[in-house]
């Protein structure tokens, strides 16, 4: 093995990280989590780019093998490894710890339990789980999302959807939620307070140019009958993991509690089923399990 490390560049690299995340990508996520994590997290606006340098790869020759980045905040780690390369687990999670700025917040490593070789490596130095978190998703194969759409509403063609609705749509979805009650969409812990026109636009960086792999068209739109954009929900198609990456989900506050998360699910599956996709994602809030999503994630989050 030739293994050297390489510095991630955000205007050259998204491809390679896209590269490593769908090749090593199953259902399970024992290798890590699905390619669209990074590359949302990546173009949205609620993330810091102050340190984007400092995400490392490792290779294998040209071949990339492992990957270390942060979320939000910088001091949040996560982890891709290539099976076969187990024993870069000690120096990725080294890296981790010594390379990035601690702030006031100590490191937080996150692994999906799947991600034995890492979460060992983690415990021998001292990291135990503070929390745990679940992640439903929806396996095509085991059942059928199929709720109807509630009277008074109707679908938009994403091709015809306006920008400045839907930005009105995930500004009002996204920053009046409550945590305190139930509601039937996705709770936002990574998308209070920001600019829904920059969610909406997913600018890379500061070149304001499209997500290479987004796929727009599978966006699902639900309007009333004075056309008010009540409910938004994206979906990232990754025919190569035959995957339904959905994110972001909001529904505005004056239209919640009547089933339109559901039905737009719902929509997605019929539109991916019919693409080949065995798998939709989902979240950790418990609404995804009322409406039968039947697979969960664990994602461990680990600190000293």
């Amino acid at each position: 093995m030739n293994i050297r490390t390489k510095q991630f560049q955000l205007l050259t690299d998204i491809d390679l990280v896209w590269k490593l995340m769908t090749d090593v990508y199953n259902h399970e996520e024992t290798n890590g989590p699905a390619a669209p994590f990074f590359e949302y997290a990546v173009i949205s606006s609620w993330i810091d780019r102050d340190y984007f340098r400092l995400n490392r790869f490792w290779l294998d020759g040209d071949l990339p093998v492992a990957f270390v980045f942060y979320e939000n905040p910088v001091t949040a780690m996560y982890f891709v490894l290539r099976p076969g390369y187990e024993f870069l687990a000690g120096e990725m999670i080294e890296y981790a710890e010594n390379a990035y700025p601690k702030f006031e917040e100590p490191i937080e490593l996150n692994f999906v339990s799947g991600q034995t070789a890492l979460i060992e490596e983690a415990k021998n130095r001292g990291y135990k789980v503070e929390y745990e978190e679940p992640d439903r998703y929806f396996d095509f194969r085991k059942g059928k999302l199929d709720y109807p759409l509630p009277e008074g509403y109707h679908f938009v063609d994403s091709k015809d959807s306006d920008p400045l609705k839907c930005a009105k749509c995930l500004w009002d979805g996204f920053n009046s939620y409550d945590f305190g009650e139930f509601k039937d969409w996705d709770i936002p812990t990574k998308n209070g307070g920001i600019s829904a026109h920059e969610l909406y636009q997913n600018v890379l960086g500061a070149t304001l140019s499209p997500s290479p792999h987004a796929t727009y068209d599978y966006t699902v739109i639900i309007a009333d009958e004075n056309e008010e954009y009540a409910c938004f929900s994206g979906m990232w198609w990754v025919p190569e993991n035959k995957l339904a990456y959905m994110e972001p989900l909001c529904t505005a506050p004056a239209h919640q509690h009547k089933g339109l998360a559901a039905a737009a699910l719902s929509r997605h599956d019929k539109v991916m089923r019919e693409l080949g996709a065995e798998v939709m994602t989902g979240g950790g809030n418990e609404f995804y399990e009322k409406i039968r999503y039947q697979g969960v994630h664990t994602w461990l989050h680990m600190k000293k």
